[in-house]
């Protein structure tokens, strides 16, 4: 559940009990960002000719080619990075309760996109449906480190614009944890924004507390016009805009981790520009995530290096005062959930501690992105939970010392007696239910199950047991309505 208004607002806090880790000199990370500047004034950035961008940009002096390339003045960028709004809060469907989208915190989500699931009888990869987008849905509702929902899978078979309108009906009615949404056309955005200001009370409403985030993926230092539309709309609405390319160093950007990284940044600058044209103090961040190819099979991986670019985009980010939308931790390359995707997803959630992104978005995705896995996502509410464990980080004060009891005790004598033990037994625990305390002992009573089959035990009785709270019935009209006034339109 997300944070409540009420309640003490640390539970995503990752700042001052420890430090990031930054993997470059302070002098470097100005390097690259100046790279990135000068690359918008020299090189440019395409917007699709014809579109709202292109006068945006010229009214704020910027030399505009005919096909579209943009030239933006060092010091606009400079300027529109200084009054980007650089936190945002995103409430729940009720309105009650938030998480802080900032640089001091992290979330976690369930996504993105897969085109299949592992199906449940089979455990073969198939097309998924709008019902396996309400089953994740519903799970990630259960899951305690779980903060929002995104489109895990598509509704393959209703891919065209009305299936992605309505995946995100599918996302509301069945969580009342925040979203994040992202589509192909224009035109579903719109329609999105009208439904979420309907659960909302209004247009007003859902600007002064935004329902979703809307993640928008152009190519590197292209913007087709529908991404063009959408940063524009969702500025202008109060919608906060994750916008972010997925180069690949050696095919899209440069095969160097400084060169694809510094591709990446002005790509985003670019965006988080026209989304300050758009609407001033607009939360429009940019948010690249910069991946490698394999020289020796021309895919998406190169693991070590992904991680560290993806570290030091966090800490370019942080630089800049903004946060990073960019976790690459959650996801694994791995066909199946096995050995391979347990240690990949253990790694690269464990990097999330040194790099303390502000989102974590593709939590349960396997196969290159393709697959989505309910196990996997169960494991990375498991591992979130320990990294929320570690960023508490340690006390250090008169009680928790226990100098006099120490001294009282003596050498010889032992603690578990003794108040102090029972007051202190259960602060900063790690409420692990795959790892840790639960796993099989050879003297306990319990099952000797395997750590997969512990998940698999555990996910089956979420899906037989958990409800998450029903949208209204006339809320859920309200949004069946929208969708058919939309359909009738886009019929004529």
């Amino acid at each position: 559940m997300a944070v409540a208004e009420s309640a003490p607002r640390d539970r995503g806090l990752h700042y001052s009990a420890s430090a990031p880790y930054d993997p470059l000199p302070r002098g470097q990370v100005l390097e690259v960002i100046e790279a990135a500047i000068g690359h918008l004034a020299h090189a440019g950035a395409g917007f699709e000719a014809g579109t709202e961008a292109i006068e945006l940009f010229r009214a704020a002096g910027c030399a505009v080619s005919a096909d579209g390339i943009v030239r933006i003045p060092p010091e606009l960028v400079r300027e529109c990075l200084a009054a980007v709004a650089k936190s945002v809060r995103l409430w729940d469907r009720d309105g009650e309760r938030y998480i802080e989208l900032d640089n001091h915190h992290t979330w976690f989500f369930p996504g993105m996109t897969c085109i299949k699931v592992y199906d449940e009888r089979t455990g073969e990869p198939r097309a998924s449906t709008r019902a396996d987008l309400e089953t994740i849905t519903r799970v990630a509702d259960a899951l305690p480190n779980i903060d929002g929902a995104c489109i895990a899978c598509k509704n393959v078979a209703n891919s065209d614009i009305h299936g992605e309108i309505d995946e995100f009906s599918a996302m509301a009615e069945n969580t009342t944890k925040p979203l994040e949404y992202l589509c192909e056309h224009a035109d579903s955005l719109a329609v999105v924004i009208e439904m979420a200001s309907a659960i909302r009370g209004g247009r007003e409403a859902l600007a002064a507390k935004p329902y979703f985030l809307q993640i928008v993926t152009p190519l590197p230092l292209d913007y087709h016009a529908t991404h063009i539309d959408q940063i524009i709309m969702a500025a202008r609405a109060g919608v906060p805009v994750s916008v972010g390319t997925l180069p690949i160093g050696g095919a899209s950007t440069p095969i160097t981790m400084a060169g694809s990284m510094t591709h990446s940044l002005a790509t985003d600058f670019a965006g988080m520009v026209l989304g300050q044209l758009a609407r001033r103090g607009s939360c429009v961040i940019g948010s690249s995530d910069v991946c490698f190819m394999e020289p020796a099979t021309g895919g998406i991986g190169n693991f070590v290096y992904t991680s560290l670019a993806d570290m030091a985009m966090c800490q370019i980010r942080r630089e800049l005062g903004l946060p990073s939308f960019t976790g690459i931790g959650g996801t694994s390359n791995a066909r199946r959930f096995d050995q391979d995707a347990v240690w990949e997803l253990s790694t690269n959630l464990m990097q999330a501690f040194y790099s303390r992104p502000a989102t974590l978005d593709y939590l349960g995705s396997l196969d290159m992105g393709l697959t989505y896995s309910l196990p996997a996502l169960l494991l990375c509410d498991e591992l979130a939970g320990m990294l929320r464990t570690f960023w508490q980080g340690v006390r250090i004060d008169e009680d928790t010392l226990a100098t006099d009891l120490i001294r009282a005790v003596g050498p010889r004598g032992n603690f578990l007696a003794h108040r102090h033990t029972v007051s202190h037994c259960r602060e900063q625990l790690w409420p692990a239910r795959y790892l840790g305390a639960n796993m099989p002992l050879s003297n306990d009573d319990k099952p000797d199950l395997d750590l997969l089959e512990r998940i698999d035990a555990h996910l089956a009785r979420i899906i037989a047991e958990h409800r998450p709270q029903p949208l209204k019935p006339e809320l859920l009209d309200a949004l069946r309505a929208i969708q058919a006034g939309f359909k009738a339109r886009h019929a004529a």
